[in-house]
């Protein structure tokens, strides 16, 4: 169908809206007769939305951004770390794109958009040039009393674990083949590979190791097929109403490694401790930059009453920590910088005294055990020729270290 069948569709639509209605109350009239929407209509703009992804794809483009006050009608693209309006993509008014986004849920997914003004939830299409089906994560969200909608997509060829290029005593400490329990945390910002890192580790295992893995994530983004290992997954707000309930009911599945999308609150912390405890291998995410940073982060979101125990069992169960950032590199594009620590005697010994400022010189200082601080790598990135000078300052957690870093060459 063209685009000016599409934009007739949604324009014939969105003046059903009456004019005395303004701001939330135009988007609450979209909601609430979305299902006067005639079933071929809607499949139509679908299917235009599924050729705005693919486009989006073969521009190697991570995001898409439709909908809502900020856009000013554009769709936007992020390119290789860089977000750009796209002028060649047509032009939505508010209710437009706010029509887009809604033929795109199921009617539970719009109450709880309705009434949260936000939800995550997963997409797929088949992607007819490769003839698969390519998955995204999503995040509609109002914005001003508007709709408004991200897509990042997931990509479908998983690097091996070997091309991360960690030390082999960190695959080890990471690998359920040579220890059985314990956490293991990847942690960075948003868009800085972590979910990727996570699916090229549960691959390594998938490969060798025939273990039970249930992962709890919100969305669920790479499906794995099970191989070696037999692989569940489960959807927060889909299968499973809260990452602490999936963990929990976890415990009655008979797995041996839980994968928690992201430690996002006190509640799922201490059900990640706990399952830790019981004897099985876990891995996790936070919103970190540094090593030392989530440590302190997850003690911090316990309640002053409970933080002496948590430090002391996190102590005891923290086996490593991944803390990674996707940095533009000379080629154009974006290459991983990380930060890794090792749960050493010593290390327990700082998290349990409460001496966590301790921790980033015996990283430093910890290169034959597989750890590094985050300066060391940039330093080694930009010896090595892949990102410049000033990429390495500018993604340094240390201001101060990276540049005596970098004068010690």
């Amino acid at each position: 169908m063209a685009i000016l069948d599409q934009k007739s569709i949604l324009k014939s639509f969105v003046n059903t809206i009456p004019t005395s209605l303004i701001g939330l109350n135009r988007v609450t009239y979209l909601f609430e007769n979305i299902e006067k929407l005639r079933s071929e209509d809607r499949v139509g703009i679908r299917n235009f939305f599924n050729k705005l992804l693919t486009s989006m794809i073969e521009r190697d483009a991570s995001d898409i951004e439709i909908g809502g006050h900020g856009n000013s009608g554009f769709i936007w693209l992020r390119i290789f770390g860089k977000k750009e309006r796209v002028k060649d993509f047509p032009i939505f008014s508010e209710d437009e794109a706010a029509l887009i986004i809604l033929t795109l849920l199921n009617a539970t997914q719009l109450k709880v958009l309705l009434n949260n003004h936000n939800l995550d939830f997963s997409y797929s299409f088949l992607y007819e040039r490769k003839n698969e089906i390519v998955r995204f994560r999503a995040n509609a969200y109002f914005e001003l009393d508007t709709l408004a909608l991200n897509m990042r997509a997931i990509n479908n060829q998983l690097r091996s674990v070997e091309s991360l290029e960690f030390h082999p005593n960190v695959l080890k400490t990471m690998s359920h083949t040579f220890i059985k329990h314990g956490l293991s945390l990847v942690t960075g910002i948003t868009g800085s590979g972590k979910s990727a890192t996570l699916d090229s580790i549960i691959d390594a295992h998938n490969k060798m190791d025939p273990a039970h893995i249930v992962i709890i994530s919100s969305p669920i983004e790479y499906v794995h097929k099970s191989n070696v290992s037999i692989i569940k997954h489960r959807e927060v707000g889909r299968d499973v109403a809260s990452f602490k309930d999936g963990v929990t009911q976890a415990l009655r599945q008979d797995p041996d490694i839980i994968v928690i999308g992201e430690m996002r609150d006190p509640d799922t912390i201490l059900a990640a401790l706990e399952v830790t405890d019981t004897g099985h291998k876990v891995f996790s995410t936070l919103h970190t930059s540094s090593a030392v940073e989530s440590i302190d982060r997850i003690i911090a979101e316990i309640h002053p009453n409970e933080q002496e125990r948590v430090r002391n069992r996190l102590a005891d169960v923290l086996i490593s920590v991944v803390s990674q950032k996707l940095v533009p590199s000379l080629d154009g594009k974006r290459i991983l910088a990380k930060e890794v620590l090792i749960v050493n005697y010593n290390v327990k010994a700082a998290i349990k005294n409460n001496n966590t400022s301790e921790i980033y010189m015996m990283i430093n200082q910890g290169g034959q055990q597989g750890m590094i601080t985050m300066e060391q790598d940039l330093k080694r990135l930009y010896l090595s020729k892949k990102i410049s000078l000033d990429t390495a300052i500018a993604y340094a957690n240390n201001k101060t270290r990276i540049q005596q870093n970098l004068t010690a060459v």
